[in-house]
Formats: structure tokens, sequence, C-alpha cells
């Protein structure tokens, strides 16, 4: 299937596979490390959502932080209804690889986020994260409302000023209002959890966004 499609060229609605009627993972199980349900927003919380690169590593970067209620991996930006990573593999779906994060603002903030989003990959590198290349592994934000699209763009906008000092290229981060998120498979939740030794590199610039 891999000869059909460009890896690294969004597709729309109509040149993309065809998608499920059914999720491909019961969201109502629970977090293997916070112990909460994914698909659970506690009233009080937001959610966010980030790609950046490979969802393995990225997921255990929020569960980590202070005041995240539960973070799950799945699918968002393309145009596939409850694709499965077969799919999405393919570069015929245009997902992004993204995290699903809900976190108490009073503990943690949209822009504590931020900072952990843009240190921890480089956001300049397009259809790409070091080794791992497709559109599943694109720099992305998926915005839940204005105040978040605006803060997005602020921070993007700091972090090209800190990424241009350094040398760095143009940020190619996708920001755009969220579409729907569809969860990944139970295999890649808390992937790192189940399998500790398991690879996911993180390609930080070492770079600070601020």
């Amino acid at each position: 299937m891999d000869m059909w499609f460009d890896k690294n060229k969004l597709l729309g609605a109509t040149d993309a596979l065809a998608g499920r009627d059914r999720p491909v993972v019961d969201i109502a199980r629970l977090h293997r490390v916070l112990g909460t349900p994914l698909n659970a927003v506690p009233e009080g919380d937001e959610v966010a959502y980030f790609a950046l690169g490979c969802f393995w590593g990225a997921e255990k970067l929020f569960w980590q932080l202070p005041g995240v209620y539960v973070t799950a991996v799945g699918y968002a930006g393309g145009s596939v209804p409850n694709p499965t990573y077969e799919q999405v593999c393919t570069g015929g779906t245009s997902h992004a690889e993204t995290v699903r994060v809900v976190y108490d603002p009073a503990k943690t903030s949209y822009d504590d986020l931020l900072a952990v989003f843009f240190e921890n990959h480089d956001p300049t590198q397009g259809m790409r994260q070091g080794n791992d290349r497709g559109t599943q592994y694109r720099s992305a934000i998926y915005t839940t409302d204005d105040a978040q699209q605006f803060a997005a763009i602020a921070a993007r906008d700091t972090m090209q000023t800190s990424l241009t000092a350094a040398g760095y290229g143009p940020i190619t981060t996708e920001i755009t209002p969220a579409g729907e998120f569809f969860f990944a498979e139970g295999y890649h939740q808390q992937y790192l959890d189940a399998n500790p030794n398991g690879y996911c590199p993180v390609h930080a610039t070492g770079v600070k966004c601020g």
C-alpha cells in the first residue's frame, strides 16, 4: 500500500483511504499510569492536542506534568474516520500522531504545555522528526478555542525568534482548530510504560521557548 501515497503530502478526503464506523480501541479503558479513564474530562479541566513526532515518547512527556488528569494517543488532522495505525502509516489518511492532554489549568497552564511541546522536538523539520518521515510525524497544535489558538501562535513566534538566533530555519508547525480526534489502538496507549525499553527518540533542539 505504501506505493499508493506520497507520505510527505497531505491528502483531501476524496483521495484518502476509507475509514471505519467504529473506534479501534475501547476508550473507556483506564490510563496505565494515572488510573483515569482515557475519555473523561472532569469539570474545570481543559483539553489540548499536540503532535510532535512519534506519539509514544510524546505522551510520556505530558503524563508526568502536575495537574494532568489523563493523556491518550491517537490520530488528528486527517480526513478518515477511525483510522487504523496501519492506514495512518501509509500516508493515506493525512493524520498526525497526536497526544490528547486533559489537564487542570490551575496546576499546569496551556502556556506550560506549549513550552513542553516546542522544547521537546524540532518544529522546523516539516513532514518528519529525525528518521521518522511522513505526514504522521509532522509538528502540529490542534486548538480547542480562540484562546488556545492565540496562545499557540504567540508561543510559535517566541520560539521562532529563539530558533532563528540558534541557526534554525522557519517553524513548520501546523496550528489549526481541532477536528475530531481518534484514539489509537490499545497497544499504543502509554506504550513506554508497558514497554520501558521501547525506543522513541525525542528530537529536542535544546532551544528554550522564551
